[in-house]
């Protein structure tokens, strides 16, 4: 019979740690995409405000009206500044939660190698108690028949 690995425990926490790993990973990738949507959303609106400024500037405009579109436009510029920094963290949050999920899966497969090698010994353990049983069981066989040969003569 094949006896627990004794290390089953780390077996089971390093998977756990692996599946947290992989679902904290999922979670900066959706923050890194979310963040990169609302910087290409606000890129896009500055876009074609700055459009929308140019044609009112070639029809005429008020002074008052042009500072309010070039604070405006300057808000907007401020906004995609922050924006792109929320970016640079998701990323490094991103690049950071692989390393992660990467040294989890090794720990993970390094411990499953273990536990691979506890069977692997066990059955041939296993194999070699069965195959002296059978060899001892054909010796008592054969020292029988012997013994019921020689009794016959």
């Amino acid at each position: 019979m094949i006896k627990p690995f004794t290390l089953q425990p780390l077996v089971h926490l390093a998977q756990q740690k692996n599946d947290a790993a992989t679902k904290k990973l999922g979670q900066l990738n959706q923050q890194h995409q979310t963040a990169q949507q609302k910087l290409d959303a606000l890129q896009q609106f500055r876009k074609d405000y700055q459009l929308k400024f140019q044609e009112e500037a070639r029809t005429g405009m008020t002074p008052a009206d042009m500072k309010n579109f070039q604070d405006f436009i300057g808000k907007l510029d401020q906004a995609i500044q922050q924006q792109t920094s929320v970016i640079e963290k998701t990323k490094a949050g991103v690049q950071s939660g692989r390393s992660e999920l990467m040294d989890a899966t090794r720990k993970m497969k390094s411990f499953d190698t273990l536990a691979q090698r506890h069977v692997d010994a066990e059955k041939k353990l296993e194999a070699r108690n069965e195959q002296r049983l059978q060899d001892e069981h054909t010796g008592r066989l054969a020292a029988y028949r012997t013994v019921e040969k020689n009794g016959e003569k």
